[in-house]
């Protein structure tokens, strides 16, 4: 093996350390949670977890300000890209089925830094969300009571005037944060029982405005005299896409959740797509009622359906409507109260954050601790910031965690399957690429003995290995058969889903650079027109050459569990749209999001890379073997490969000097 020049192996080693992937377990289904989860638990968890302040807040103020009636296409557009970011977390939900969400799914397959910043800002996503709702819940149920609650909080209590913090102490949605954690912390099933009856009571509330909205509609509140369907135009329509995006946040509770489901592999697909679609029709359909009802111009956006049922004389209707956004954002909490926990769980039980949180109570099964300790927080988060600014801090970490799933079911579905090498032996598809895994047992190992075999000659067993080469089929991340003649020469010789790991990196900077000459090239870069698109066409020429790329390599086809559709170009549209919304938030919120970064790697830093769990079975000895295969350049492979104790072999390997590698033997030993 070559050696680094001086000075590199202490960088390599930290590379590798950092970057780490997750080793699963055999059994997948063993958890120290309690598998009860139905699909009707989890779709109603999804429903809840989307179905919120956005139906009965954000509608209003998007109508409004924004789009007009034709908020319905902005539904639509926005319920399509959500479905792209949903795909991909079905696919690992039901994959893998533990909980941890975006963390876990970028863990196994980026690395785990990056696993844990994913993390880091989930929590954070999670805290503010619950916050902001909590807030939303008490301003809504304020208004009811004509504000009497904020008056005499500022009047007998305490207000001030500061920035990013709210004008008064939020006391009402601390107090419903610290309620909803203790019920929490009784377990799963009373989680489950609570969020049915809230979610439920919506649902219902929902069918009534339909039916009783649309015998109220006036399609003249549709005509040019008040503004036509469209008033904004098609920028406007975008616009309001973007915003009501983050209306169907909350999907990711299911993924969260599947280490709890009874057949995640089922259960977590369907309930997605069943939340996901009953969300979207909730949405598109209110829309149109409410902009039907009453003049779009004319909305409040506070509290916009309950007002237009008010508005037509139906104060009665307005109060049904009042209670079902009450319940509505009640399963809101509950979702991000449920969901915040567990990912913090996943990461203390990795090693990565403080192992206190990994504890789980013997009796309920849900880690105690957590809830109780981030309830708190998430509490006080909400009794002194305001609402506005915990919206804009949301967006950012959510974006995020999508881009990087959807990046991860692209670098897993082109990685070979690591298991596979498990049990009897399995070959290596590719002549071209490293054996994936051992020999036959009959040839390297003595069933009786389980001692190796030595062969006469290292020029004998070359031949027989390139006999064996001969026979096999490519597998996994190797180039497809078709593009060999063309591509075998350039990218033949790289390890299966090495290409294909790159061409996502390339992916993610190509749209990056693509979304920021979009968004900023004539206005705050000051570019010429000529050259903004010269840079956008160079930028989708690269974004489009990576996606063919990674296209020309062999997929992973052998899971049974739901696999996204149309892979690579499903998640790498998500990327770009996660990408491009990201570009719309203010830099206030990525200068936010920056210090909670750099806040992360103190903490990753100075705890979790030293307690990392991987890290811990990195350090412990194994009794390996090595090998040699012979590839068509005429380089030779060296694969290393870990005896265990039943005899299985398991192989990493790497490219050697052929002119020392001819006069290596095959030796087992420690390292």
């Amino acid at each position: 093996m070559e050696t680094c020049p001086r000075g590199c192996t202490p960088a390599v080693r930290f590379y590798h350390k950092v970057n780490r992937l997750k080793t699963l377990d055999d059994d997948m289904m063993a958890t120290s949670l309690k598998r009860c989860l139905s699909t009707l638990d989890l779709t109603l968890l999804g429903v809840g977890g989307m179905v919120g302040s956005g139906l009965y807040v954000l509608t209003g103020t998007v109508a409004k300000d924004m789009v007009g009636p034709a908020i319905i296409i902005s539904f639509i557009i926005a319920g399509f890209a959500s479905l792209l970011a949903a795909f991909c977390y079905a696919e690992f939900g039901a994959c893998i089925p533990k909980t941890g969400s975006a963390y876990m799914f970028t863990y196994v397959s980026v690395g785990e830094v990056w696993a844990f910043l994913i993390g880091w800002n989930v929590i954070l996503e999670n805290m503010i969300g619950g916050a902001a709702v909590a807030r939303a819940w008490s301003g809504y149920l304020d208004s009811m009571f004509n504000h009497a609650i904020q008056n005499f909080t500022e009047t007998h209590i305490m207000q001030w005037n500061v920035p990013f913090l709210a004008h008064y102490p939020d006391l009402l949605a601390a107090g419903i944060l610290v309620v909803a954690s203790f019920f929490i912390s009784f377990g799963v099933q009373v989680s489950s029982y609570l969020n049915h009856i809230f979610s439920t009571i919506s649902m219902c509330v929902i069918v009534f405005m339909l039916v009783f909205g649309f015998i109220l509609a006036e399609p003249a509140n549709w005509s040019q005299k008040e503004g036509g369907f469209a008033p904004f135009g098609l920028s406007g329509i975008l616009a309001g896409s973007a915003t009501c995006f983050y209306a169907f946040v909350g999907f990711d509770v299911i993924a969260s959740s599947s280490e709890e489901a009874k057949n995640p592999q089922k259960s977590v697909p369907i309930a997605t797509a069943i939340s996901l679609g009953i969300a979207s029709a909730a949405y598109i359909l209110v829309s149109m009622v409410l902009t039907l009802m009453v003049p779009w111009h004319t909305l409040d956006p506070n509290s916009a359906l309950s007002d237009a049922f008010f508005r037509r004389g139906y104060s009665w209707a307005g109060i049904i409507v009042a209670i079902g956004s009450i319940c509505a954002m009640n399963t809101v909490l509950l979702c991000n109260l449920f969901s915040l926990p567990r990912i913090v769980y996943a990461m203390a039980e990795d090693g990565l954050f403080f192992s206190i949180f990994a504890r789980v109570n013997p009796t309920t099964k849900v880690p105690v601790i957590a809830i109780l300790v981030f309830g708190i927080l998430m509490s006080t988060v909400a009794l002194v910031f305001d609402l506005e600014a915990l919206v804009q801090f949301l967006s950012i970490g959510t974006l995020l965690a999508y881009t990087f799933v959807a990046a991860s079911v692209i670098v897993l579905r082109f990685h070979p399957d690591k298991t596979s090498s498990k049990g009897t032996a399995s070959t290596s598809p590719n002549p071209n690429a490293e054996p994936s895994s051992a020999p036959s047992e009959s040839q390297t190992i003595n069933e009786d003995s389980r001692e190796l075999k030595q062969y006469e000659s290292f020029s004998d067993k070359l031949q027989l290995v390139e006999r064996q080469a001969s026979t096999e089929r490519r597998g996994v991340g190797q180039l497809r058969a078709y593009w060999e003649p063309y591509l075998g020469k350039l990218l033949g010789n790289c390890e299966p889903g090495e290409v294909v790991g790159y061409c996502v990196l390339n992916v993610l900077v190509s749209s990056v650079s693509f979304c920021v000459v979009l968004e900023f090239g004539t206005k705050q870069l000051h570019l010429p027109l000529w050259s903004s698109i010269v840079l956008l066409v160079i930028f989708a020429l690269a974004y489009v050459l990576s996606l063919a790329l990674i296209w020309f390599h062999e997929p992973q086809t052998s899971r049974k569990t739901f696999q996204v559709p149309l892979v690579p170009l499903t998640p790498a549209a998500s990327i770009l749209i996660n990408i491009f919304l990201m570009m719309k938030l203010s830099y206030l919120t990525w200068i936010r999001f920056t210090v909670w970064i750099a806040i992360g790697l103190l903490v990753y830093f100075g705890y979790g890379i030293w307690h990392s769990k991987e890290g811990k079975r990195e350090l412990q000895p194994k009794d390996v073997a090595t090998r040699y295969v012979v590839l068509p350049s005429g380089s030779l492979v060296e694969s290393v490969q870990p005896v265990q104790p039943d005899g299985q072999l398991d192989t990493s390997a790497h490219h050697v000097n052929p002119s020392t590698a001819l006069t290596a033997e095959e030796y087992p030993g420690n390292r």
